[in-house]
């Protein structure tokens, strides 16, 4: 059986999560909308233009180091499990906790 305390603490930890989630959810869509738009800075530049060349380089650079910035939060945010659904952990944690039942009964 819980305690309180532990439900407690289960609950501001979800919550954290949850916070996390949203706001790598708003950098996102920031990331998408800033990204198209310096891609089409990229596509109307005048190569005639005196700066052209610093303003591809700057935006290039702008662009790849958003991409590398938000990977590590996605990385972050998901703890490295693209790939491992939530059922498949569930289904794990609930098989480790039934062996460790076992044992101490």
């Amino acid at each position: 059986m819980k305690t309180p305390s532990e439900n407690k603490d289960k609950l501001i930890r979800a919550k954290e999560k949850v916070r996390h989630l949203k706001v790598f959810y708003v950098h996102l869509v920031g990331y998408i909308i800033v990204v198209l738009l310096l891609l089409y800075n990229l596509y109307i530049i005048d190569d005639h233009n005196r700066y052209a060349d610093f303003f591809k380089k700057f935006n290039t650079i702008i662009i790849l180091a958003w991409t590398v910035f938000i990977a590590f939060h996605a990385w972050n945010v998901f703890k490295g499990r693209l790939f491992f659904k939530k059922s498949w952990e569930d289904r794990k944690l609930n098989e480790y906790l039934e062996n460790e039942d076992t044992k101490w009964e």
